[in-house]
């Protein structure tokens, strides 16, 4: 053995690179695979195999070496491996002996564990089938809950149900049949609550709509009733204001807050919309009825904004306009509290629709009217609407606008109307002096209108300066007011007493005097007429200041602001110029009466004989006549109107004697018709002497008297009866003694003085010598008058 180790161990020594590199891996346990695919690669797999081979032969000699070099503990090993083997068998016995007993106890356990696993196995199912019965019943209960409240209408309750049953129920359904039963059951059932709850929304809808009306009225009603206790507590206020300011002592009030505030909740039903818009967001359309919803009430909007031609406005205006407040005050509401059904934008875009088509239809309502009421009716309702909506935030400026175009017809209408009862009033005047019997006529009649002349009450019965047609004048022209007021008024514009007083004072000027001047220039009145409508007048003018405080006082200003005196009616100085037309009239009717008494033509003997002992007698009428007007006058007339009749009745029998003297109807006169016009001018200023006097008129005009409206009468006549007539020649005479006389109507006067010898009654000069002389002196007047000429 040893020879033939020798033999390999050149072999050994003469090992390749390769061969050691191969061993290597194969002793490491690395993979030969990269090897052998690069050898295979490479072509020479002969190589490889002849050094594998090699390695083969390399692993057997170590082998066999170690073999050797152990092979006594071999042997001990594989002796000690028998003993094992023995004690193997035996514990092999043992076992199988164990495992039959083991086998025959272990049989009777087995079935016994059949048996409790078979228990188990029932166990688990029966546990399983009353878990899956629990779930069948509970959804068969929900079901039920959910029959129930679909059966009572509770839509919400069944929809949470139905959710309930989908969510956490129907998948963990074990019977098949059931769930599909369930689930196929689940959309229909959305859909027949889906078609309930938009019945019952239709439902609402009509009901709503018919509701509106009611619900307009009502707010409309609240907003007047405030409007009105806002204007009581106002017209305190002002009363106190007044009062304080003009020192009357502080008067003492208290306003509780719940009399100025009232607020007046309207309640309307939602509930139905609440729920149909909740039950529409739970089965997720509430996008849907959000479209429904809008689209359906801008269709009841344009059905509300159409009128009905069968019925007139003025019969219709309030049950539209209480419809449309109703609408809008139940969209505020929806707005405001169904949590985002409606948006700002939908509510403005279905208003702006509302009031274009309410202004144009007041536009045109307003345009086809006839009647000042009819137009006031339907403003105060509109400013209703407005102060109403506007409580709900809409914005009603451009209605109130509307409103404020339409006031010029209003005040033409109120002003035609007023006409028509100011002509019938002045028309039907009896021109007397109102009798008051009673303190409450007198009230009634002076105190209201400010007529009254003094303070202090007067005794009953009372005699009024005016007639029955000053208070219904006035009441009138109240009413006027009171209109004017009432349209202007809670519109656009709250400053708005100078457009009230302009229109009155365009009503007292254009109506009132207008239907005076006429009523006078109609010559269908006489003395006492035109006398009575002189004082009313003046009792009218006076009344314009009461006119422009009621106007102040109805406008709510303060009344010192209307009390200046720029701030007065121009219909005021209108007024006098028409008293002056009254005058006028009132002096051509006395003018004319009284030329009907001095007739003088044909009632004087301009060339009698004898010297008259008295007047002429158409003298004694004319101062009767002139004793009853002034009287009258006198009770009638303030005392400057007083004084212009007297005066232009003595200045026109003046000039009517110096006309006479003129006139061609007297060919010649003597001394003695000049000495009867002498008695009858001395009885004439007698009585306006009297007159001037009695009527307190001298101690106001303390330059010109009743006598002075005489003086040119007075001066001819002195001048015709002088002794020395031709001094008139004499400037500074002429001056002192006659200055009212014009020398060419003297002259042509001294030309008709007959009181010759060669005349009818020339033989009886001789018994009276001044006479004759008084001839001398008139025929050198006439000479120096000629000559003057």
């Amino acid at each position: 053995m040893e020879s033939k180790a020798r033999r390999r161990i050149p072999t050994e020594n003469g090992d390749t690179g390769e061969d050691l590199v191969l061993a290597t891996l194969i002793g490491n346990g690395d993979d030969l695979g990269p090897i052998v695919r690069h050898v295979f690669e490479m072509g020479r797999p002969e190589s490889l195999l002849h050094q594998l081979k090699h390695v083969v032969k390399k692993k057997e000699v170590e082998i066999e070496e170690l073999c050797k070099t152990h092979y006594e503990e071999f042997i001990l090993a594989v002796d000690e491996l028998r003993g094992v083997l023995v004690d193997a068998e035996e514990l092999k016995g043992q076992l199988s002996s164990d495992n039959f007993k083991l086998q025959e106890v272990g049989s009777a356990l087995l079935i016994k564990l059949e048996e409790l696993l078979e228990s188990y196995s029932i166990k688990k199912n029966v546990t399983e089938a009353i878990k899956m019965s629990k779930n069948c019943v509970q959804v068969l209960e929900l079901c039920v809950k959910f029959n129930k409240h679909i059966s009572e209408g509770q839509f919400y309750p069944a929809l949470k149900t139905l959710d309930l049953i989908e969510k956490n129920y129907l998948q963990n359904i074990p019977v098949r049949t059931l769930r599909m039963v369930i689930e196929k059951r689940i959309p229909i059932i959305k859909l027949h609550i889906e078609k309930k709850v938009t019945s019952q929304f239709n439902e609402w809808l009509v009901h709503i709509r018919s509701s509106a009306k009611d619900i307009g009225q009502t707010a409309i009603g609240h907003a007047a009733s405030a409007r009105q206790k806002a204007e009581e507590i106002l017209e305190l206020q002002r009363v106190v204001e007044e009062q304080n300011i003009s020192g009357l002592g502080d008067f003492a009030y208290t306003l509780d807050v719940e009399e100025i505030v009232e607020e007046s909740i309207l309640k309307v039903d939602l509930t139905p919309l609440y729920r149909a818009y909740h039950i529409q967001s739970c089965l997720g359309i509430q996008d849907q009825f959000w479209e429904y919803y809008y689209r359906n009430r801008l269709l009841q909007l344009n059905s509300d904004l159409q009128i009905s031609s069968a019925q007139p406005f003025v019969e219709s205006y309030q049950t539209f306009l209480a419809q449309i407040a109703g609408y809008f005050i139940v969209e505020d509401r929806v707005l405001r509290t169904a949590g985002g059904l409606l948006l700002a934008e939908q509510v403005e875009t279905m208003w702006d629709t509302a009031l274009a088509k309410m202004k144009s239809l007041v536009e045109e309502q307003f345009s086809l009217m006839n009647s000042a009421t009819h137009l006031l009716l339907v403003k105060d309702y509109v400013t209703l609407l407005g102060s109403t909506l506007r409580q709900y935030g809409y914005e009603v400026g451009p209605l109130l606008e509307t409103l404020d175009k339409s006031r010029k017809k209003y005040h033409e209408l109120l002003s035609g109307e007023c006409r028509k009862q100011i002509a019938n009033v002045i028309a039907n005047d009896t021109y007397e002096q109102m009798v008051l019997k009673k303190d409450t006529d007198y009230e009634s009649n002076v105190l209201s209108f400010n007529l009254q002349t003094s303070d202090i009450i007067p005794a009953f019965p009372y005699i009024a300066p005016f007639s029955s047609a000053v208070p219904d004048t006035c009441r009138i022209v109240r009413s006027f007011i009171k209109g004017s007021v009432d349209y202007l008024s809670h519109g656009a514009h709250t400053n708005y007493y100078d457009v009230v007083r302009k229109y009155l004072d365009k009503l007292l000027i254009d109506v009132l005097n207008e239907v005076i001047l006429n009523t006078i220039q109609s010559g269908n009145i006489g003395v006492s007429q035109a006398m009575q409508i002189a004082a009313n007048i003046s009792v009218l003018e006076r009344a314009c200041d009461y006119f422009l405080r009621h106007a102040a006082q109805l406008c709510r200003i303060p009344i010192r602001s209307v009390e200046r005196p720029q701030a007065s009616l121009t219909a005021k100085v209108v007024l006098k110029t028409s008293r002056d037309e009254a005058y006028l009239a009132l002096l051509k009717f006395v003018n004319t009466k009284l030329d009907e008494f001095m007739a003088l033509t044909e009632n004087i003997n301009w060339t009698m004989e004898e010297m008259p002992q008295n007047g002429n007698e158409c003298i004694n009428e004319v101062v009767i006549y002139l004793d009853t007007l002034m009287s009258t006058a006198q009770q009638i007339l303030p005392l400057d109107a007083l004084y212009k009749v007297g005066s232009g009745a003595l200045e026109h029998i003046s000039n009517t004697i110096v006309s006479t003297f003129l006139s061609d109807s007297v060919k010649r006169f003597n001394a003695n018709a000049v000495m009867g016009i002498n008695y009858d001018l001395k009885m004439l200023e007698n009585f306006a002497d009297e007159r001037f006097h009695s009527t307190g008129l001298s101690e106001i005009y303390k330059e010109g008297s009743f006598r002075s409206c005489l003086i040119e009468a007075r001066q001819l006549i002195n001048l015709l009866s002088s002794s020395q007539p031709e001094n008139f020649m004499n400037p500074v005479i002429r001056e002192k003694n006659y200055n009212a006389l014009d020398y060419k109507k003297v002259a042509s006067i001294c030309e008709k003085f007959k009181d010759s010898a060669d005349g009818i009654f020339g033989s009886l000069s001789n018994r009276n010598t001044k006479q004759s002389a008084r001839k001398k002196s008139i025929d050198t007047l006439k000479k120096r008058l000629k000559d003057f000429n």
